[in-house]
């Protein structure tokens, strides 16, 4: 009763919106297709949600594991996940930029109060990236610091892609050091 609200939802900010209802259920599919219709109509941004429906789409799949590969390829700014056991699905959604969790949890409670960023990808950017957050505006400095025992670890593999990419500068300061560590000469050079 609660997914055709959760549907209307970006539908009704923007004529170019879209959303898109995955149910392995015809039923529900179809359940889904007649509220939406019909509550359109009672809305009061109506002009907009009509036009915004013309770009959404119900789309039938063969099961959930399909639904997830499918909305993890489109990367939805918003994934409301109203199937039972949600919470245990989570693992699945691997491209999101906010996700929405059982029957209890719409959309409009991110959008307005449940504190969460609300600066999320579209477009399918969820892909790469993540909404906006502090760290976005944090400068990180990364450190690395090895043992010779780390070295000899990880050496072989600096001096093989070094040599791959033809930079011997590069493979010339992991092999030093590991000479060095060997005992060899030339430990300085």
């Amino acid at each position: 009763r609660f997914r055709p609200r959760s549907t209307e939802n970006d539908n009704q900010h923007d004529v170019l919106a879209q959303a898109i209802l995955v149910t392995p259920d015809a039923t529900l599919a179809r359940a889904v297709q007649v509220a939406t219709e019909r509550q359109a109509a009672r809305l009061s941004r109506r002009d907009i949600l009509e036009q915004s429906l013309q770009r959404s789409r119900i789309l039938l799949v063969a099961d959930l594991d399909s639904a997830f590969a499918l909305s993890n390829e489109y990367a939805p700014e918003h994934l409301i996940l109203q199937i039972e056991s949600a919470r245990s699905r989570l693992a699945d959604v691997r491209a999101a930029g906010s996700v929405f969790l059982g029957a209890w949890s719409p959309e409009s409670i991110g959008d307005y109060c449940s504190g969460t960023n609300h600066v999320l990808p579209t477009y399918g950017y969820a892909r790469a990236y993540s909404g906006l957050s502090l760290t976005d505006f944090q400068r990180r400095i990364t450190v690395q610091e090895l043992t010779p025992a780390g070295l000899q670890d990880l050496g072989p593999v600096a001096t093989t892609l070094a040599g791959l990419e033809g930079l011997d500068a590069h493979a010339a300061a992991v092999t030093v050091r590991l000479n060095a560590i060997a005992g060899r000469t030339g430990a300085g050079s």
